[in-house]
């Protein structure tokens, strides 16, 4: 109906175009309305040379019916009106006032219509009755079509409204579907690369530690080799190559799953009981760690994944940056609501340097299960990693099992709730969401092997592998 009307393109062509096709229709109108006139002679005289010029004005205000409506109906019946009066054909210009009238209902507003139209049926039954009953009558035939005429525009108009907001609510999901395909591209890139960047760090710095322990066993006394202290660092290097793989060709899978349209797996995540694990291998690039780790035991995957990076990312900064002879404590807890992480060492605390990607990291983990990790120097030195991660369902409350051997002793796990912002450990300084040391940044040191011998140089900062 739009389209046959002429209001379907509108939108989509130009003033020059809609002009055309309304003067072609105007043409058509007029042949039409010639022909009613010279052959039906069923109302009225036949028109004069006045008549003619009246008719055919009246259908060159049809051309300018979508550019300019209500001035086009107002011209239209400044032509009609004065040709009804002087009595000729009557039923010429029919075809050509319902269409102005079908045009000012389409273009206008209901109330616009309904004063139009009342207008022109009140004057034409004032004018009619006061010319007779008889005419009066006949005129009450022909508000039947006006009203019609109406009633079609303005249905017209309600439709082509829908239609538009059908058109716009498909084209605005269209747009979402891809803002919202590209926002989980970006999202996924993110995920492997903060992946790739805390594998590749902890398994790159465990693994020159342990190099560099193993190097010094074999040169700090040639003529007494320990073999079985370089064996052990060699296993210890060879275990830290096999697992970094092993999670590289996960992150690989998930690669090529979705270049080749695979579904939405990614491989098991690692959690909380991948920690241990962690304590592990940092021990073995001879860094003492103590850890108080709680059960997986009702801790969502993606919470205890969080955990994970947060822990491995932690240890992999305080094995290079806290220095010679430092110890880490790990405490990992739970109260029902949230996941507390603490990472701290006794270390040389942040020696400044440029920013990378670690702690950025630690931060962009925690936030994605709606979390906040706090990381700075400690008033009494060292370094350490604070993590608030909501777990979103009540799980029992545990506190954290020490291992054997560990003892029992550490800093007291958070007691803030998960709605609440995570306290800020002595030293720390809140800024803009972020959190930044209080106090003197120290020179780094070292990170040597056990016993005497070359050591590994620290870079600057704890960023290093950010």
């Amino acid at each position: 109906m739009l389209h046959l009307t002429g209001f379907g393109y509108r939108g989509n062509v130009g003033r020059t175009q809609i002009l055309r096709q309304d003067a072609l229709l105007a043409g058509v109108l007029l042949i039409l309305d010639t022909a009613v006139a010279l052959t039906l002679h069923t109302d009225g005289r036949r028109p004069d040379a006045l008549g003619w010029t009246l008719l055919i004005a009246a259908h060159l205000a049809v051309v300018f019916r979508r550019c300019a409506p209500l001035p086009a109906f107002l011209l239209l019946v400044a032509c009609v009106a004065p040709y009804h009066a002087l009595d000729f054909d009557h039923s010429a210009p029919l075809l050509v006032s319902m269409t102005a009238l079908f045009t000012v209902s389409v273009t206008g507003s209901p109330l616009r219509s309904l004063i139009v139209g009342g207008g022109v049926i009140g004057i034409m039954l004032a004018v009619k009755f006061g010319q007779g009953t008889a005419e009066g009558t006949q005129a009450l035939r022909v508000t039947g079509w006006i009203v019609a005429f109406i009633v079609l525009g303005v249905y017209v108009r309600v439709h082509g409204q829908y239609f538009a907001s059908v058109v716009e609510r498909a084209e605005r999901a269209e747009r979402t579907r891809e803002e919202e395909a590209r926002r989980r591209v970006a999202e996924e890139r993110l995920r492997i690369a903060r992946d790739l960047h805390d594998l590749l760090a902890h398994s790159i710095t465990l693994i020159g530690v342990q190099t560099s322990v193993a190097a010094h066993v074999l040169a700090a006394d040639p003529d007494r080799l320990d073999r079985t202290a370089v064996a052990k660092a060699l296993d210890d290097i060879s275990e830290t190559c096999r697992s970094a793989r092993g999670e590289l060709r996960t992150t690989l899978e998930v690669l090529r799953d979705g270049e080749h349209g695979g579904g939405e797996g990614r491989g098991p995540l690692p959690g909380l009981d991948g920690v241990p694990d962690l304590v592990a291998a940092a021990r073995s690039a001879g860094t003492r760690v103590e850890s108080a780790v709680v059960r997986a035991d009702g801790v969502p995957t993606a919470v205890g994944a969080a955990a994970y990076r947060i822990v491995q990312e932690a240890l992999t900064n305080a094995v290079r940056h806290a220095g010679p002879g430092a110890c880490v404590r790990v405490d990992l807890s739970t109260d029902g609501r949230a996941l507390r992480v603490r990472v701290t060492d006794d270390g040389v605390g942040d020696a400044g340097g440029p920013p990378g990607f670690g702690l950025v990291g630690m931060r962009e983990r925690a936030r994605s299960v709606g979390g906040t990790v706090e990381t700075g120097t400690r008033e009494e030195g060292g370094f350490a990693v604070v993590a608030v991660l909501p777990l979103g369902t009540t799980v029992p409350d545990r506190r954290p099992e020490p291992e054997p051997g560990t003892p029992a002793g550490g800093p007291d796990p958070f007691r803030a709730s998960a709605a609440s912002a995570a306290p800020v450990a002595p030293g720390f300084v809140r800024d803009s969401g972020a959190v930044r040391d209080s106090g003197p940044a120290r020179e780094p040191e070292a990170v040597p092997g056990p016993g005497p011998g070359p050591a590994v140089g620290a870079e600057p900062g704890r960023g290093g592998t950010r």
